[in-house]
């Protein structure tokens, strides 16, 4: 299935910064209200549904061309739901 990217921003920042980014956005989530992100002009509002899929991802990326050398290590959090769907499987996770 194609993907349209609907809007896109990357920037290094303080963790702390970070942290606040993601408190809002789980505020949101748990008081049912719509996320809306801008930056550069670009928007976008999206409203999650009651249990949208939730996808964390840790990984490393190496270059093929310097395997030996340090790669860029990553930590992905994604929500994700089909327009107009709001079922979703039930599972357990733990953070810590």
């Amino acid at each position: 299935m194609p993907e349209e990217v609907l809007f896109k921003f990357e920037q290094r920042m303080e963790r702390g910064d970070i942290a606040t980014y993601l408190r809002t956005v789980a505020d949101s989530l748990e008081n049912g209200d719509p996320i809306s992100i801008e930056a550069g002009g670009e928007s976008v509002t999206m409203t999650p549904p009651a249990r949208p899929t939730f996808e964390i991802k840790a990984e490393r990326e190496t270059s093929s061309s310097a395997p030996d050398k340090p790669g860029e290590l990553g930590l992905e959090f994604e929500l994700e739901w089909k327009e107009g769907d709001d079922d979703s499987d039930a599972g357990d996770l733990s953070i810590e």
